[in-house]
């Protein structure tokens, strides 16, 4: 691997497509080796926008409109960030030879809840809750009582838990059906009805495809989600033997489906010693990043490893703890309190995310924090994030 010098001729260059919070710690690892980074997002001063050398504000759903900046920057490597992304432009790129990280199969995949759960279910052959289609609220309501109550209502195409509900009375049945529609990416339309599995816990196993040292994995990575939202995780989740070596299998088996380089985020549920596969993102996973302080490597220095081809060596370095905090209004430029606060319990540390603007429930910055158990990191990393108060005035 050769890498060159970042704004010249020789350069080797990254084009980031999304730039929040997860792009950002990922920026910062490829400007570490001399990468050179341009930063894609819908709004200008997105998080990774704020540390890349260049950045455009585009819709990442418009094909030309990428399509023009992939052959203008000519990059090594096009890096997905998020969900909001056409596809089908990425898939065309690839044949011309442009490289997608880990591969434009594995992006579409999963940007897509039917594809991904048909090649996990029906393909692959992995256990996965009951599931249904509907695109018209007929055949949802007729979904809903095939499945039972509860039910959990997704929309096909969403991130970060937007438009999902667990339906658990007959009232509510509607309810989830529009507020899917309202929150889905683009504008609405299909939903995934899936059985309400009674877990123990729900984990990420972050997976990484790489060149020359097969697939290799984090511990398992337990977390809390408030309304589908990622709000607070830890590494190690204490499993069984049993549970952790079918949730490996699972993870290799979907990724090696998917295909090519990098880091995978796999999302499953436990109970006991059975475990169900759930979601995958084909990228950092937002609940991995614990691992900027209970790893020797954090997610987004073993993605951007794999995508290199450079050599991965994974070790916890602690038991540790990550904790969001969020804005309660909508606003503009806000300003953060309590930071003192929350440096001053030991072992911690705060990720700010920049974002220029706020919204009731937005994720703003992460508090993280490594103790001798995971009780006590997550009581620290607890803590530190309710010391922070986003204020917009």
């Amino acid at each position: 691997m050769i890498i060159g010098t970042p704004l010249s001729h020789n350069s080797t260059k990254i084009l980031l497509l999304g730039s929040g919070e997860l792009g950002k710690e990922f920026v910062i690892e490829a400007m570490r080796l001399g990468i050179e980074v341009v930063a894609v997002d819908s709004y200008q001063y997105a998080p990774a926008q704020q540390v890349a050398h260049s950045y455009y504000v585009i819709d990442m759903k418009n094909a030309d409109m990428v399509r023009n900046i992939v052959y203008r920057e000519k990059p090594d490597f096009i890096v997905p960030e998020i969900e909001a992304i056409n596809t089908e432009v990425l898939l065309e790129l690839e044949k011309e030879g442009f490289n997608v990280v880990p591969c434009a199969k594995a992006v579409r995949y999963t940007m897509d809840r039917i594809r991904i759960r048909r090649l996990a279910a029906e393909e692959v052959g992995l256990k996965t809750s009951a599931y249904r289609f509907a695109s018209d609220i007929e055949t949802y309501k007729k979904a809903i009582k095939e499945i039972g109550l509860p039910a959990v209502v997704k929309p096909v195409m969403s991130s970060s838990g937007k438009g999902q509900s667990v339906v658990r009375r007959e009232e509510d049945i509607e309810k989830a059906w529009f507020y899917a529609q309202e929150n889905a990416r683009g504008k609405g339309g299909e939903v995934i009805i899936e059985e309400f599995i009674d877990f123990d816990f729900e984990i990420t196993l972050l997976t990484v495809r790489t060149k020359e040292q097969g697939t290799l994995f984090c511990e398992p990575i337990g977390h809390i989600q408030v309304e589908g939202d990622y709000w607070e995780s830890w590494q190690p989740q204490p499993m069984s033997e049993k549970a952790l070596k079918k949730a490996k299998d699972i993870a290799k088996k979907i990724t090696d489906a998917l295909g090519g380089y990098g880091i995978f985020g796999c999302e499953m549920f436990v109970k006991g010693d059975e475990v169900w596969f759930n979601e995958i993102s084909p990228r950092p996973h937002d609940t991995g990043m614990v691992t900027m302080l209970s790893q020797n490597m954090s997610e987004f220095e073993i993605h951007l490893r794999a995508i290199l081809g450079l050599p991965i060596d994974i070790k916890m370095v602690s038991p540790g703890a990550s904790y969001c905090f969020h804005a309660d209004r909508w606003g503009v430029a806000p300003i953060y309190e309590g930071i003192k606060d929350a440096l001053s319990i030991p072992d911690t540390k705060v990720r700010i995310f920049g974002k220029p603007t706020t919204r009731p429930k937005r994720r703003m910055g992460v508090a993280l924090a490594i103790g001798h158990t995971v009780e006590e990191a997550r009581d620290k990393a607890r803590r530190a994030a309710q010391s922070m108060k986003v204020i917009v005035e």
